[in-house]
């Protein structure tokens, strides 16, 4: 029986549920093919690795490899830093960025236990994020030595432009799929807020759930329409009295 109830409430309210999902999904779908442009990630990947001379052969050790995945914490920090965005800034013009900027797109990040470090770079356009992502990496291994009085910072791989890069934002399909799900879903909440908010007698059954006694009989609402036949039909009734009584005499 409740289920009836809350499958009635939804038919009721269907007009209200149906235009607010049709109204966010149109607000969504334009803001997703206008409003949005597609954004890019590149990824440079640098290897801090620092080996032990023994008797003049390079050895490395867990000591040495413990070290450098903690040198990395320090690492992540010192891309970040003016020390180096100002030298990309300086020595790659071309990019036409300041360190500001430079350092609201790129990130660092390391892997557990790993001495692998990644730059990434995000931009509108695939191949500047790869230029970013390389410059940022260069400038790094070059000046880490100077900051840290040790050379250990390799480049493992630059990112390639000739791969080409997918956006890695939502397409506007699955904006739009998501907005239709989460809109449905706060509609139909809506409606049953509504519902219950509702204190009003629009009908028998809520009568009868609000009195709990049977209801025995009812008033139909009664149209103007419906006089204006039963107007028709009396003049017409009293029209045809009225020639029988004539014709009887």
């Amino acid at each position: 029986m409740e289920l009836k109830h809350y499958f009635r409430i939804i038919r009721k309210r269907l007009l209200l549920i149906s235009s607010i999902v049709l109204v966010v999904c149109v607000l969504a779908g334009i803001r997703s093919f206008v409003y949005t442009s597609d954004i890019y990630q590149a990824n440079a990947k640098l290897i801090v690795n620092q080996s032990v001379n023994v008797n003049g052969v390079q050895r490395l050790d867990w000591s040495s490899i413990q070290s450098n995945i903690m040198l990395i914490n320090s690492y992540k920090e010192i891309v970040h830093s003016s020390a180096i965005l100002n030298k990309v800034v300086d020595q790659y013009p071309e990019l036409n960025m300041t360190p500001v900027q430079l350092n609201g797109i790129i990130s660092v990040s390391a892997a557990n236990d790993s001495q692998v470090m990644n730059i990434t770079a995000v931009d509108s356009s695939y191949e500047r994020a790869v230029d970013i992502a390389n410059a940022v990496s260069t400038v790094f291994k070059k000046e880490i030595p100077s900051i840290m009085h040790v050379d250990n910072v390799t480049i493992l791989s630059e990112a390639d432009a000739s791969v080409g890069g997918a956006p890695i934002n939502s397409s506007p399909i699955v904006a739009i799929i998501i907005s239709f799900i989460v809109s449905l879903m706060l509609a139909v909440g809506l409606a049953f807020l509504l519902d219950y908010l509702d204190d009003t007698v629009k009908s028998e059954e809520d009568i009868v759930q609000t009195l709990e006694l049977p209801m025995l009989s009812y008033i139909s609402k009664i149209n103007k329409s419906d006089m204006k036949v039963r107007r028709s039909r009396s003049v017409q009734q009293k029209a045809g009295e009225g020639a029988y009584a004539a014709a009887k005499q």
